[in-house]
């Protein structure tokens, strides 16, 4: 998809071929580990495996999972990798371009953190994540998307017809948080703006939510802070574009043809981040999800965090289960 383009990602780009790199061990420490994805133009990003829930047993485990983050985010949940393992499911998790353990290549080739100017071209990072996944034997590939992660998934799905056997949606960011009339003045700014200066600052990523999840003020999870910002970040002008473009793509329906779950907290609100969505307005999720295709379940976690995974109390465990014992009874 060039800038121009109302549609992402771009059925005609060419598959990725992965070079054959290294599994090394991986920051989480025991049972995980990392390899580099070496990506068209010298971009890279990583895909991370848990490899007790790989190859249980010395044969490969059925069912592959794929998680892809959000905006502004990486992987650092073993214990989602854990509960999946308990079900039988290998364990997979990709850090995109620009994002965690992707950043430094990113920001020494000249890019921006956590960004890109057309999120269409993380179509190539999942095409080569999913090359590696389908080449360690699993006979079902299910990708789940967070939030950012949840846009760019059934798009790339959508573009990729077989690539993946189904999809999971954990509060994917299907609509800009805003009211109407600041969602279309936020994209006539973006349309305007990002042809003449695509890295300007249109707005900052607030830092609350953040915050509020990590050890240090108060939260239950522990993450590099400079990996998932407690700072104010930019969002800029082109990327801002691409995402809206990307959302407005999905909003007229993909008709995908496999099984999709979609998962959200229960409620929005302003300041309750362990346990509403405090980044996203769920009711865009409930209304925009039977768009995605034919066979669409919608699940509302009560008392769950934007991140559902990240929840307070029981609802983190009650996510887990419903996308476990769902995943049973489709693929």
């Amino acid at each position: 998809m060039t800038a121009a383009q109302d549609d992402a990602p771009d059925p005609a780009a060419p598959d990725v071929a992965t070079a054959d790199t290294p599994w090394v061990p991986d920051l989480l420490g025991d049972g995980f580990q990392a390899r580099t994805l070496p990506l068209p133009a010298g971009a890279e990003a990583t895909l991370v495996r848990h490899v007790p829930s790989v190859a249980p047993q010395g044969s490969p485990a059925q069912v592959a999972v794929l998680a892809v983050h959000g905006f502004a985010d990486y992987f650092f949940h073993p214990h989602v990798a854990r509960a999946f393992a308990d079900a039988g499911v290998a364990f997979y998790a990709v850090d995109l371009r620009g994002h965690g353990r992707s950043w430094d290549a990113h920001v020494a080739a000249g890019g921006d953190p956590n960004l890109v100017p057309d999120i269409a071209v993380y179509a190539q990072d999942l095409d080569a994540a999913a090359e590696v996944v389908r080449a360690a034997g699993h006979t079902s590939l299910v990708v789940l998307g967070h939030s950012t992660g949840g846009l760019i998934a059934p798009l790339w799905a959508s573009a990729r017809e077989g690539r993946a056997e189904a999809l999971v949606l954990n509060s994917p960011w299907f609509e800009h948080n805003a009211r109407r009339p600041l969602r279309w003045s936020a994209v006539a700014l973006a349309e305007t703006v990002a042809p003449l200066a695509p890295r300007a600052v249109l707005s900052h990523l607030g830092d609350d939510y953040a915050r509020a999840l990590h050890l240090d003020h108060g939260g239950p999870w522990e993450f590099d802070p400079a990996w998932k910002p407690h700072a104010p970040f930019p969002v800029r002008a082109a990327w801002f574009r691409s995402v809206r473009r990307a959302q407005r793509r999905l909003a007229r329906g993909l008709d995908l043809d496999i099984p999709v779950l979609v998962l959200a907290s229960d409620r929005s609100t302003t300041s309750e981040h362990l346990t509403s969505d405090t980044v996203l307005d769920v009711e865009h999720i409930r209304r925009i999800a039977p768009r995605l295709g034919w066979d669409v379940d919608f699940v509302s976690i009560r008392g769950g965090a934007h991140d559902l995974s990240l929840s307070a109390g029981s609802a983190s465990e009650e996510y887990l289960g419903v996308v476990t014992d769902w995943l049973r009874f489709v693929v």
